[in-house]
């Protein structure tokens, strides 16, 4: 890949159809973390600018035709996958300048699948079935017809995260809009600008009419609270830290809003006995991709005792071979952690550490990297599976390596955790590794290096992990209503 493109954002609100500036004209400061330089500054929307939004979401559902004429649905989704298609290079300038997004991760999940996803998500207008008939029935002595119908829920407040900003406006966007809800979209004000610039698209080169998406950044993190909070929306689709996705319960619970929760994980990797830990080195760095800023990233990684120390051997040199740096720089899959406070967080777990666990490499400031956000990729050994490092999520390049003595132990402490987002098995006999992976506890499993992340496929976890699914036909049906309508046959 050549030179980035200019850097190019929207740095504007999206409101009822206008871009503009936040009321009172504020505007918040966007870091590059790589550099810690200032790239620019954002509008910093306010209660009455998010009041605005989810006032226009509302009119635009219930006023407008959107949530009924599936054509025009799918026209302006058309449009969209043209307009991201068109502006990728823009959006691939944005996630590496603010987010830290390493350059080679932009093609391979965080930007170039996302046009096929907007098809994908297209396409399920005319795919889903929206209406099917039961089986004629005698209900208290009449013959009932009876039509399940699934309609859109109405307002839908998306809450999208810093760490894969633009797959996840993406996510939530496209199967909201091609089911005819209406959107507030609030991003992380650590990323801003792939939400607005996304707006921009939605305004210029789109028919989506006023009020059916709309915008709002801000540097507070409150004015998301208000989207969880207001009875005008309807369902509200939140990925983030499983500490707010609690909060959002508790306040969405004073209206009994439909919620969609992606949250934390702490996922486990067991390595069978019957493999050559050193054939699968290169496996670990996984934990470390993006800087560990990855819920479903493998973190604890689970050796058989009677092989541990050579399997230690392979953990450490897979994750010492990590390309890491400038993420400009397409030889490189872990770039800096998004901000200061999360860089001098994770350097504080990672001093706790050395008091519960023996350090095998890294858990400093690389040297070379004084300016910016950079963590060198660690891994401690002889990890307790009750310790804090084994059951807290860190969303940094830190690895805990757990012995165990036979699958059965093996099982136990994969699912000794509160979190049950992902995890995967690796072993020689396919088997013994696929009758393992179905005793474990989370949503997404990977057998022997499988990939199980994909558009049309469900995605999403057990118990603190979230609730809900995303992608395929189960996260489309996230954003429907089930309606049941009888009369006579």
């Amino acid at each position: 890949m050549g030179e980035l493109a200019p850097l190019n954002p929207e740095e504007r609100l999206l409101v009822d159809g206008t871009l503009r500036e936040a009321t009172g004209g504020g505007r918040f400061e966007n870091l590059d973390p790589a550099t810690e330089e200032r790239l620019g500054t954002c509008a910093d929307g306010t209660e009455a600018d998010m009041d605005a939004a989810i006032a226009a979401a509302r009119r635009a559902f219930d006023e407008t035709d959107w949530s009924t004429d599936a054509a025009f649905r799918k026209h302006c989704l058309a449009q969209l996958r043209e307009a991201l298609a068109e502006e990728i290079e823009t959006f691939r300038t944005i996630l590496v300048s603010e987010a830290g997004v390493p350059v080679a991760l932009t093609e391979w999940y965080q930007l170039d699948p996302l046009v096929g996803d907007l098809a994908y998500w297209r396409d399920q207008i005319d795919a889903f079935e929206t209406e099917r008939e039961l089986p004629v029935k005698q209900v208290m002595g009449r013959a009932t017809r009876r039509t399940v119908r699934r309609e859109p829920f109405g307002v839908v407040g998306a809450i999208t995260p810093w760490n894969v900003p633009l797959h996840l406006i993406v996510v939530k966007l496209g199967p909201a809009l091609a089911t005819g809800n209406t959107v507030v979209l609030k991003p992380p004000p650590d990323t801003p600008w792939c939400g607005t610039t996304f707006g921009r698209l939605v305004a210029e080169r789109t028919d989506i009419p006023p009020g059916v998406v709309n915008v709002v950044t801000s540097g507070d993190h409150a004015i998301g609270e208000r989207l969880v909070a207001d009875p005008r929306v309807d369902l509200v689709s939140f990925t983030g830290s499983t500490a707010t996705g609690k909060r959002i319960m508790e306040v969405g619970a004073s209206n009994i809003k439909k919620l969609f929760l992606e949250l934390g994980g702490k996922s486990a990797h067991i390595v069978l006995d019957d493999i050559d830990p050193a054939e699968i080195a290169a496996s670990f760095s996984a934990g470390c991709t993006h800087a560990g800023q990855g819920c479903s990233n493998l973190t604890r990684i689970l050796l058989p005792r009677a092989r541990y120390e050579e399997g230690l051997e392979a953990v450490v040199k897979g994750v010492q071979a990590v390309p890491y740096g400038d993420p400009r720089d397409p030889k490189n899959v872990m770039g800096p952690v998004i901000r200061k406070s999360q860089h001098e967080r994770i350097l504080g777990i990672i001093d706790a550490g050395k008091r519960e666990a023996r350090l095998a490499c890294g858990g400093g400031v690389p040297k070379g990297f004084e300016r910016g956000y950079f963590i060198e990729p660690t891994v401690f050994a002889d990890v307790s599976n009750e310790s804090s490092l084994a059951q807290d999520e860190i969303f940094g390049p830190v690895l805990c390596v757990i012995p165990y003595e036979d699958d059965d132990d093996a099982v136990r402490i994969a699912n000794d955790s509160r979190y049950g987002l992902s995890g995967a098995v690796t072993g020689a006999d396919p088997e013994r590794a696929h009758s393992v992976a179905r005793r474990i506890r989370t949503g997404t499993m990977s057998v022997n290096g499988g990939q199980y992340f994909s558009v049309d496929a469900p995605f999403g976890g057990y118990r603190e992990s979230g609730l809900g699914r995303e992608n395929g036909s189960m996260g489309y049906e996230e954003y429907l209503e089930t309606k049941l309508i009888a009369s006579p046959a």
